[in-house]
């Protein structure tokens, strides 16, 4: 499915279910919750070029692990169609253009590199797929986000 503007596209309230396995452990684990798209302040929204905070909380269940989890992430419009996502602490992390419905993003950290593909699935459904291997770490997440409103 294409998608003419990325940003305005992914505004509004989303449940969220995230897979995860660690390779190196062993271990399976899951993420209940929803995510939330909000257009930044007046003046800064997204309709009009800006911006999007990203929210998502829920429960992570990883192993003997049980508890709640959240993330936070901004969205920054850098052309009609392609966004920049930042850290909270205004680090870079990937940008992302849906307008083919399907994108390729590669962050690195450290020595760790994290390959993410997005793809819409439909109007109301987003997949994520995350690969990540570094000398810590080995593992695979799939996100799917489902459109509430």
């Amino acid at each position: 499915m294409r998608v003419v503007d990325t940003l305005s596209f992914l505004l509004g309230t989303w449940t969220l279910e995230r897979s995860l396995t660690d390779h190196r452990a062993g271990t399976h684990g899951r993420f209940e919750g929803s995510a939330t798209f909000a257009g930044a302040p007046s003046g800064q929204n997204a309709a009009d070029g800006g911006r999007a905070h990203y929210d998502e909380m829920g429960t992570l269940r990883f192993g003997l692990h049980t508890g709640p989890a959240f993330r936070s992430l901004e969205y920054v419009r850098l052309e009609s169609t392609i966004v920049m996502l930042y850290f909270t602490d205004g680090g870079p992390f990937v940008d992302l253009d849906l307008r083919s419905g399907n994108w390729r993003s590669v962050h690195h950290c450290g020595e760790d590199r994290y390959e993410i593909v997005t793809t819409v699935q439909s109007p109301s459904e987003v997949d994520e797929h995350w690969r990540v291997r570094g000398p810590t770490k080995d593992y695979d997440a799939i996100a799917i986000l489902r459109r509430v409103d």
